[in-house]
């Protein structure tokens, strides 16, 4: 009698056992690499390959906007592509990059503070272009009143102050290029300490608005431009439309604006990589909390639950028992609603640029207004496949930043053409803050909602009363700007690290020396003009 046919099963399994243990595990590191990639969404492949097809900036105007065709028509930043660095052609590993080193520029701001009338403190630290040239803070020139050299005034976002690699770049590029730059911090960050129960939040506009009143008011020939960054971007057009043709203001950029927070708080609890970024967020204002519980704990735990705080385990839980708590909003979408810039996106006066990344990992581009800014005659909307949130890494060291070499081509552009924005004087000596009378966030008590501060009640009805300079009319086409100085350049060496050699090696390999063979190839193929800072 014949033997049983074996079971298939156990001759798969013996035929399995036939193939080499390498094997599997190459094909492990292939899946596990597939993977990887998907999850932390690389794109370097696509960008060697349809880098010039994906790579261009998407430009949206109003076919009669003055500002495209007088300003950004010129750009040559703007009307090119942007390639991200190819080891960290990721969103997420270029945000994370940025966050924790971002190869900042080594210079020293010089501080002054403000001091609001309320009693608040805010640092303004500043880098003036003589700081740059002569690479010397002790010798750094005091600004005069009769200086016409622009000013740059950065509002950054709520988790940053002049320390962030991503301001100091932009800081030093735009010093470079000739501008003196001066950087706000919001109350209670860059090492400056709460003064006073007024607080700042992704809707609270006032403390820019008495910043540049108190600039135009010290250095009264100095044209005024402003760039806000992330949530700074949203206090910053927010303002903007808040002031319309009032704001001393010549021009701004916005870069990566939320824009409408209920769509971001919408967006970062959707997916399993955002809700990490929530995660983390919510950990940094819980830190900050019970940072500011310990010195305010009698005033704090009145005014907000604290017990929910500690418990909470996203940003709109840690909203709802603290900014609804402080601020007396009904829901937290409320807040949301009344910090969020969208709305006053058509009634921006200036000339302002904005830009994102559509895969940014914290803004989504779900809450872009495309169709508003289109409509604005004001604005230019530019917007980039890739850049991550405020990083935009270009070339193979990532020592600069795409959006600052943007920003600083609009704004030379715009301060030396007619399209500048002059201010209306205001009648009766009227304070023109431009609030809406139903908006209920700049009205105390509120709460700072920073991904990395809480903050303590304020009622601006009793504390704050301001009262602005009066201003000088300046001629139609403003001051002109200062021809560009010589300057020396500061370089400072930047050390590889073993473990980031080994990185690149290990993620871009073959795929990198294909794209720096393909780089050198186009180079002696067409010369590549260096672009200006």
């Amino acid at each position: 009698m014949d033997d049983p046919m074996p079971s298939p099963y156990a001759l798969l399994f013996e035929a399995l056992w036939l193939i080499p243990i390498r094997h599997y595990l190459y094909a492990l590191i292939l899946i596990w690499t597939a993977f990887f990639y998907k999850f932390v969404e690389f794109h370097f492949l696509g960008d060697a390959v349809l880098q010039y097809f994906r790579g261009r900036v998407n430009l949206i105007y109003n076919p009669d906007s003055p500002i495209y065709h007088g300003v950004v028509s010129r750009c040559r930043t703007l009307h090119s592509r942007y390639v991200a660095t190819p080891w960290l052609a990721s969103p997420h590993l270029q945000t994370c990059f940025l966050n924790f080193h971002g190869l900042p520029p080594v210079f020293t701001y010089t501080r002054k503070l403000f001091r609001a009338s309320d009693g608040g403190t805010i640092a303004l630290d500043w880098l003036t272009n003589s700081h740059v040239v002569d690479g010397d803070p002790h010798n750094q020139k005091e600004i005069s009143k009769e200086d016409t050299t622009p000013i740059a005034v950065v509002i950054p976002g709520l988790t940053s102050d002049s320390s962030s690699a991503y301001l100091k770049h932009l800081a030093y590029n735009t010093a470079k290029s000739g501008w003196n730059v001066v950087i706000s911090n919001h109350r209670g960050l860059g090492g400056v300490s709460v003064t006073s129960d007024c607080f700042y939040n992704a809707g609270w506009t006032e403390d820019v608005r008495v910043v540049l009143d108190h600039l135009q008011h010290e250095f009264p020939m100095a044209p005024l431009f402003a760039i806000g960054t992330s949530i700074g971007a949203n206090i910053l057009v927010k303002y903007l439309g808040e002031e319309g043709e009032k704001t001393p203001l010549r021009g701004a950029v916005a870069i990566c604006s939320p824009w409408d927070l209920l769509i971001g708080d919408r967006f970062i609890s959707r997916k399993f990589k955002q809700r990490l970024y929530d995660r983390a967020l919510t950990i940094g204002l819980q830190g900050y909390a019970q940072f500011f519980n310990c010195r305010h704990e009698p005033q704090y735990t009145r005014l907000a639950n604290w017990e929910g705080i500690k418990k909470s385990r996203s940003i709109r839980d840690f909203d709802n028992h603290a900014t609804c708590h402080v601020g007396k909003f009904e829901t937290v979408d409320t807040f949301y609603r009344k910090s969020s810039s969208t709305q006053y996106v058509g009634n921006v006066a200036v000339p302002l640029l904005c830009i994102s990344a559509l895969d940014d990992p914290l803004c989504t581009k779900e809450a872009i207004p495309w169709e508003e800014c289109r409509a604005n005659k004001n604005i230019v909307l530019a917007t980039t496949n890739h850049g991550g949130h405020l990083a935009f890494f270009e070339g193979l060291t990532a020592s600069s930043l795409w959006w600052v070499r943007a920003t600083n081509e609009f704004l030379g552009a715009l301060s030396c053409s007619r399209y500048m924005h002059i201010q209306k004087i205001q009648e009766s000596g009227s304070s023109g803050s431009g609030k809406q009378d139903e908006t209920s966030i700049n009205q105390g008590p509120y709460l700072n909602i920073a991904e990395d501060g809480l903050v303590a009640a304020a009622n601006l009805e009793e504390n704050t009363t301001r009262s602005k300079e009066a201003t000088q009319v300046l001629n139609q086409r403003g001051p002109k700007v200062k021809d560009k100085r010589s300057f020396n350049v500061l370089c400072r060496q930047t050390k590889r690290s073993i473990w980031l050699l080994g990185y690149i090696g290990m993620v871009t390999g073959f795929p990198l020396v294909g794209m720096l063979m393909n780089y050198l190839f186009r180079k002696k193929q067409r010369p590549i003009t260096a672009s200006k800072s």
